[in-house]
């Protein structure tokens, strides 16, 4: 019987805690310096308990964010637009990937591979010279629609599809008279669950937490998400910190209810087809 205080295992452990610690620790200050004034933010050592400022902190908000539960549920809009795009194109381009075989798929999948190498500012300026050639500059379809086909999806379905769903069963599906379509609709789509989820998730937070592609799209106040709202309290005069960390809090709130409600199904999609390529 091993010793369960081994001390490798307490090294593991340390270094696992350490770790916690380090990426929890911005969270919890966020949400005690929401509750603090800006006074007593900056003053040193900081606080580390909550105060009892929010509610003047909020009101500071919305005194200098008069639309800020606009933006709030702007960034819902383009959050949930850009993860149905997602989930939809994501799939059907795995399902084709995974389920077909045609011409240079390997190479055009290896195509789509590789845009994941390239850094996320190249394609800025070109993307902003099409949204404007499109009409499209100060509109949220300039948010959602350049996104909605991710290699990142594209990959997480594929693999997923081509571990979970047997080439048998989409044999079957052609042989009874189903078209492509309705395999994908009402075959596939039904056992991919978990990677569905998983997607929706990871797409869901990645628009939420867009700062570049507002930035670079959307001029009016009214329009922004909640991170270019909060990031314009930064622009001039003293900066509302409290204010600022009131807001950021509120907007990050929905995303952890979410991560801890579904982190569980999140590490099963992403591990789901690392047993077969």
């Amino acid at each position: 019987m091993s010793n369960p205080m081994n001390p490798q295992r307490v090294l593991s452990l340390a270094v696992l805690a350490a770790g916690a610690v380090l990426m929890l620790a911005p969270f919890y200050f966020m949400f005690v310096f929401a509750t603090h004034s800006d006074r007593e933010i900056l003053s040193l050592p900081p606080p580390l308990w909550f105060g009892t400022n929010f509610l003047d902190n909020l009101r500071l908000l919305l005194e200098k964010l008069p639309y800020f539960w606009h933006n709030l549920g702007w960034s819902v809009y383009v959050a949930a637009a850009s993860t149905l795009l997602n989930l939809f194109f994501c799939s059907l381009a795995g399902y084709a990937f995974a389920m077909h075989e045609f011409r240079f798929r390997e190479p055009l999948f290896a195509a789509v591979m590789a845009t994941m190498l390239l850094p996320a500012f190249v394609g800025m300026i070109p993307s902003a010279l099409i949204m404007s050639w499109l009409g499209w500059m100060n509109e949220p379809r300039a948010l959602y629609v350049p996104g909605a086909c991710a290699a990142l999806g594209i990959f997480l379905m594929r693999q997923y599809m081509a571990s979970a769903i047997p080439r048998d069963l989409i044999d079957a599906a052609r042989i009874d008279g189903c078209g492509e379509f309705g395999i994908y609709w009402r075959v596939v789509l039904p056992l991919i669950g978990p990677a569905l989820g998983t997607l929706g998730l990871v797409t869901f937070i990645a628009s939420w937490n867009n700062f570049v592609g507002p930035l670079v799209v959307i001029r009016d106040m009214e329009m922004f998400t909640v991170p270019l709202a909060l990031r314009s309290l930064q622009g001039s005069g003293q900066v509302p910190w409290g204010a600022i960390c009131a807001g950021s809090a509120i907007a990050v709130l929905p995303l952890l209810v979410m991560f801890v409600f579904a982190s569980r199904r999140l590490i099963e999609g992403l591990t789901a087809g690392a047993v077969k390529s």
